[in-house]
């Protein structure tokens, strides 16, 4: 009898504790909702750095994909990879570090769609010359009421699925815009070019700014002060500011004026890089296409 009541009194304790324990718990949070690094990683501050992919190569893509980059900045503007490459490319990131970026061959709203649809969660514009180019990049990238973005994700929602959200709801916070300033209409009009909602990164075209101004004289002041007052007005507007960089030291260089996302080397430029530090000690040249002379 006395057995009995002591196994009562464990069972009624133990239940009054869970009881307890549940009621000082409360109703368990949600989880969070998915982030895209490259955007979480810039509202905390930090720098982030893109993979350039020039090649029509998914097998290359992937491998940068994993390489520590952020983001890849597949380069649809200035090399061949086409559409189906590019949606091959994005599949191949599934489970890797890098976020699928691409820029497109102009700032034309069915590029823009075709890649977003097969799964890119940024897209980067050439020449954002007016503060109406601004706005048509955004109109591309977003969903109403926030965009113009027609709705046909099948292929980008397998990519990316979302149990706790729509997929419309889920791009309108993950897609990224990249608006590139590279021209003088561009820095004439950049305080309202900065001023658009929804542009998340003003990036700095300094290889074209500077044709575009100097005829190529990166060292001439004109091309100096179009990069201040694009710093100027992105600070402003509290922009993102972003531009190619090379090295390690670029990136200490730049982050001190207040840039934070960067291009970094291609493949091509990778490959000739790590080719080099094998191959200059033994004395053995390269050829260089532009000089048509050795190296």
């Amino acid at each position: 009898m006395i057995r009995a009541a002591l196994i009562c009194f464990a069972i009624a304790g133990a239940a009054s504790s869970g009881a307890a324990q549940e009621k000082s718990s409360g109703p368990t949070p949600k989880p969070a909702k998915w982030e895209n690094p490259v955007r979480q990683f810039l509202r905390e501050g930090k720098p982030v750095i893109g993979g350039t992919v020039t090649v029509n190569s998914v097998d290359i893509a992937a491998q940068m994909a994993n390489m520590g980059f952020d983001f890849l900045w597949v380069e649809m503007e200035h090399s061949p990879i086409g559409w189906e490459t590019f949606r091959n490319m994005v599949l191949a990131t599934r489970g890797l570090k890098a976020m699928p970026f691409f820029r497109v061959p102009a700032n034309e709203v069915w590029a823009a769609k075709r890649g977003l649809d097969s799964g890119a969660l940024g897209v980067i514009f050439p020449f954002t010359s007016t503060p109406e180019l601004a706005r048509q990049a955004v109109d591309s990238c977003k969903f109403p009421p926030l965009g113009k973005r027609g709705a046909g994700p099948g292929l980008a929602v397998f990519r990316w699925p979302s149990a706790d959200e729509s997929y419309y709801e889920f791009a309108n916070r993950n897609v990224m815009v990249i608006c590139i300033i590279e021209d003088k209409s561009g820095v004439d009009h950049i305080d309202e070019i900065a001023a658009v909602p929804g542009v998340d990164v003003l990036f700095i075209g300094t290889n074209d700014l500077s044709f575009q101004l100097t005829g190529g004289k990166k060292g001439d002041p004109r091309w100096q002060q179009a990069i201040d007052k694009i710093v100027a007005a992105g600070k402003k507007h509290g922009k993102v500011l972003g531009r190619p960089a090379g090295t390690p030291k670029d990136i200490e260089q730049y982050m001190k004026q207040g840039f934070l996302f960067f291009q970094g080397p291609s493949e091509l430029g990778l490959m000739r890089g790590g080719a080099r530090a094998l191959l200059d000690p033994l004395g053995k040249k390269g050829f260089d296409p532009k000089t048509k002379t050795l190296y």
